[in-house]
């Protein structure tokens, strides 16, 4: 999903991110809107003029918990994260 978005105008990424039917596209398409946002209020970007320049998915912190095992051992079970980094662009500036 995030490969597809890449390159997109910004609203029609959301648009297309907001018809896949599943749990990611819906964590990635409010980190989109939240970066619409950042650009429409830090930056006075209007949101028609944005493209998603990359869309990046990295590895986050690790919390390392224990599950009751066999004949009273523990089991290792590791929940793992994720960060999403989303930038996007006017296509005028290099940032």
């Amino acid at each position: 999903m995030l490969f597809r978005s890449q390159g997109l105008p910004a609203l029609e990424a959301q648009a297309v991110l907001a018809v896949v039917p599943r749990k990611s596209a819906r964590v990635v398409a409010k980190t989109l809107k939240s970066a619409i946002a950042n650009a429409e209020n830090n930056n006075n970007l209007a949101a028609d003029s944005l493209t998603v320049k990359s869309a990046i998915i990295e590895n986050g912190p690790v919390l390392k918990r224990f599950k009751a095992g066999a004949r009273g051992t523990a089991m290792p079970r590791r929940r793992k994260m994720s960060h999403i980094r989303i930038i996007l662009s006017d296509g005028e500036t290099n940032s």
